[in-house]
């Protein structure tokens, strides 16, 4: 079956998961949800799904277990957990900005905030996902450090690992630890994701994003996605 970016996205999303084993999954947003679902059901069995307040789900969104809020902070505190965020900002270092455009003191733009960010990179592993790769969100510096990056980086359990956006899969593999390009997804040149880029990325060898399996298609659209919210989020 032939798949759309946005169910190549979702497959690299549920590829972040990877290796996590037995670990809270606490993604943010229709995509990064997607695809940690999808590892459930395929490649990571022991993920624990959160509905971000106080159960824990299957892959259909049916309550499973209970995770009371002070059992939370353990998990955290015990690195046990990866959260995919968004970005209004991020630079190539992995610092994330969702807390305000412009000078703190005197933002032009009012965002999120700083949410929990500062705790999620400074207790386990993060990953982000941007929908629209464009160099207002992957910039030089970011103007708020809302999530912390490697040039920042303190504590055992700091790991922010990948990026995931609508163009490309992105990580921190690198000498120091500055942005790089892993692949592109089908129909994307590295050119493109350059160009868009406003910092300089290490692209010796970049590979295209896999594409999802037969199963991983089937799962996505007669299970986990049938209205194709995906689609409107990520458009082909």
């Amino acid at each position: 079956m032939t798949a759309t970016r946005a169910e190549v996205c979702a497959v690299a999303c549920a590829d972040l998961f990877l290796g996590a084993g037995e670990v809270l999954a606490s993604p943010m947003g229709l995509l990064p949800s997607l695809g940690a679902r999808l590892a459930r059901l395929t490649s990571e069995p022991d993920l624990l799904l959160s509905d971000g307040e106080a159960f824990l789900l299957d892959p259909e969104s049916a309550v499973e277990g209970w995770l009371p809020y002070r059992r939370v902070f353990d998990v955290v505190a015990h690195g046990r957990r990866h959260v995919v965020m968004g970005a209004n900002q991020i630079d190539r270092h992995g610092n994330q900005n969702i807390s305000c455009i412009g000078d703190h003191a005197k933002p032009t733009r009012q965002l999120l905030g700083f949410r929990g960010a500062p705790g999620n990179t400074a207790n386990h592993r993060t990953s982000y996902w941007v929908p629209r790769h464009g160099p207002r969100v992957f910039v030089d510096a970011v103007d708020v450090v809302s999530g912390v990056g490697h040039d920042h980086a303190v504590g055992p359990f700091h790991d922010v690992h990948q990026v995931v956006t609508n163009l490309a899969v992105l990580d921190f593999d690198t000498p120091d630890r500055s942005m790089r390009l892993v692949s592109v997804h089908p129909g994307v040149e590295v050119a493109d994701v350059l160009r868009l880029t406003s910092f300089p990325l290490e692209h010796d060898e970049v590979e295209e994003t896999r594409r999802p399996t037969d199963v991983e298609l089937e799962l996505l659209r007669t299970v986990l996605d049938p209205g194709g919210a995906r689609e409107r989020e990520v458009p082909s």
